[in-house]
């Protein structure tokens, strides 16, 4: 029976993952594949070839998204974003959303910008209880005036789906930062404390340093 369950699991953690990531691939490519919705029907490439081929709505999506981007570098297209901005800007409830939005993932795709940069460790939910969480930023303003103490905005995730969580403002001297990368905590808290960074590559039951 041992070598039944030791056979049994080599072969989980050979196809789990294997299985959890073609999940993930194929999802992400049927969402890519809706923007060829935006091509007339004649012209779409199962009409064209006969058969459909996944995969090339992530091909438009890229080819969308470069051309965008070099319009949006230049003048003209520096202008005509500011246009289209001032026009969203006048809409109630849109204006929110959207300029939330922007400034995430302006902040996030900054290279000189401070989130998602450092894993900290902090007390949580009560003291004595700690986890992972990830600086977002170290200018509170009000809050740190109000409050009187050095703060930082932190981004706690929950396990095993890290895009769902809770922001949190912390003192800094209650925040402990982690020798660890960002991808690394991710997949700590992804893998619920199963996967510690350092020993994912060592052997099942042996210690880093033993």
């Amino acid at each position: 029976m041992r070598t039944l369950k030791k056979y049994l699991i080599a072969g989980i953690l050979v196809w789990l993952p294997l299985g959890v990531t073609v999940l993930v691939v194929k999802l992400f490519i049927d969402l890519m594949d809706r923007t060829l919705l935006l091509i007339p029907p004649e012209y779409r490439p199962e009409e064209l070839l006969g058969v459909s081929v996944p995969g090339f709505g992530v091909i438009l999506s890229v080819i969308i998204i470069l051309l965008t981007g070099m319009i949006a570098a230049n003048l003209l297209g520096g202008k005509l974003v500011a246009l289209w901005e001032l026009v969203l800007s006048r809409i109630p409830l849109v204006r929110s959303v959207y300029s939330a939005v922007k400034q995430l993932t302006e902040t996030l795709f900054s290279s000189s910008g401070q989130s998602f940069r450092k894993v900290l460790m902090i007390e949580y939910p009560r003291k004595g209880l700690w986890t992972l969480a990830f600086q977002t930023g170290t200018e509170v303003g009000e809050a740190q005036r109000k409050t009187g103490t050095d703060v930082v905005s932190v981004y706690v995730p929950t396990t095993p789906n890290p895009t769902s969580g809770f922001f949190l403002m912390v003192p800094k001297a209650d925040v402990i930062e982690l020798d660890m990368s960002v991808d690394e905590g991710l997949k700590m808290i992804i893998s619920m404390g199963v996967v510690i960074p350092g020993q994912e590559s060592l052997p099942a039951g042996e210690k880093k340093g033993g």
